[in-house]
């Protein structure tokens, strides 16, 4: 957020105003039709004309439009990208999901929920920004999670300028999930169950709850295994293979949930992608000097901290281009 110096001269004063004024990106609330009701999001675009224009798309769970959640997360990420974004002219869309927060009444359970109903929230999306600036064609950004929503997406979803895909599975989303059981040795006993529900889910069967071991149970709720079939189905790899579109991967190397070998899948799917690999940034997109896990962890909630360095240039020098 831009703040205003503090000026010793009346006169000064005076003269910064309609400066600010000019100089200011302009916040306003957008909504684009959901289900049952209003998908609602914020708009920020730069002072004068609104240059290219991005949709950002949340990552999993409860995340809301400024990419913090309720389970602990505050590190603002969306917000400060928005804001990193209208300082080099670009516009930028940043939503809530339909379910949650603002867009509550979009639909009644959260929860019930799949890849292609955000596919259809993302069409819809593109149709109200379009009207909203006049934009020609609007850019997905999809962090995490919302970056497989973005690669859906470019196989249905008209009037594209292209994809940046940030802290973005390369795998399917089942093997992801495996390969974190296994980081932690304490998960050892919930390997062999964790797998098998996995698989069933891939296979597009449900999981009897009965069967999994309590700490299991939140993981593979049955109120979320729809939605968890519709992921598990999908190869972003597959999916980066066949985007027509511009196509920008950028990937934090200490992100500590996705790993770089990921966005280098995805890089190898879509050869004429560009990769960007950020030496400090984590999954937030924040800079950590170190390796250890508490420091990383510890900008999770750490809002005042800055976006890291080269996220929100190599995304604007890419979406300018």
């Amino acid at each position: 957020m831009i703040r205003l110096l503090a000026l010793l001269a009346c006169a000064a004063t005076a003269f910064s105003a309609p400066l600010q004024a000019q100089t200011a990106p302009v916040e306003t609330a957008v909504t684009a039709p959901g289900p049952q009701g209003p998908l609602a999001g914020t708009m920020l675009r730069p002072a004068g004309a609104p240059g290219p224009v991005a949709l950002i798309i949340p990552g999993s769970g409860p995340t809301d439009r400024d990419g913090n959640n309720p389970l602990g997360v505050k590190a603002s990420s969306y917000k400060l990208l928005a804001e990193g974004l209208a300082a080099r002219g670009i516009t930028s869309v940043r939503i809530d999901k339909r379910g949650m927060f603002a867009s509550a009444g979009a639909v009644p359970d959260a929860n019930a929920v799949t890849i292609p109903d955000y596919v259809a929230d993302t069409a819809a999306w593109v149709r109200a920004v379009r009207a909203a600036t006049g934009a020609k064609c609007v850019w997905l950004i999809g962090h995490s999670e919302g970056g497989l929503v973005a690669l859906a997406s470019a196989q249905q979803v008209r009037d594209l300028c292209g994809l940046v895909l940030v802290a973005a599975p390369g795998r399917p989303l089942g093997e992801v999930i495996k390969a974190q059981l296994r980081a932690n040795p304490l998960n050892a006993p919930l390997i062999a169950p964790a797998d098998a529900a996995i698989d069933a889910l891939t296979a597009g069967r449900r999981v009897d709850p009965a069967t999994l071991p309590a700490p299991l149970l939140s993981l593979f709720n049955p109120a979320v295994q729809g939605f968890l079939i519709s992921v598990f189905a999908l190869d972003p790899a597959d999916l980066a293979a066949q985007v027509k579109v511009p196509l920008l991967i950028v990937q934090g190397a200490k992100d500590m949930q996705v790993p770089v070998s990921d966005a280098e899948r995805l890089k190898a799917a879509s050869p004429a992608a560009r990769l960007a690999v950020l030496p400090n940034a984590n999954h937030v997109l924040k800079d950590v000097a170190g390796d250890g896990r508490a420091e990383n962890i510890a900008t999770y909630s750490a809002a005042d901290l800055p976006l890291g360095e080269g996220v929100a240039a190599t995304i604007a020098d890419f979406i300018g281009k």
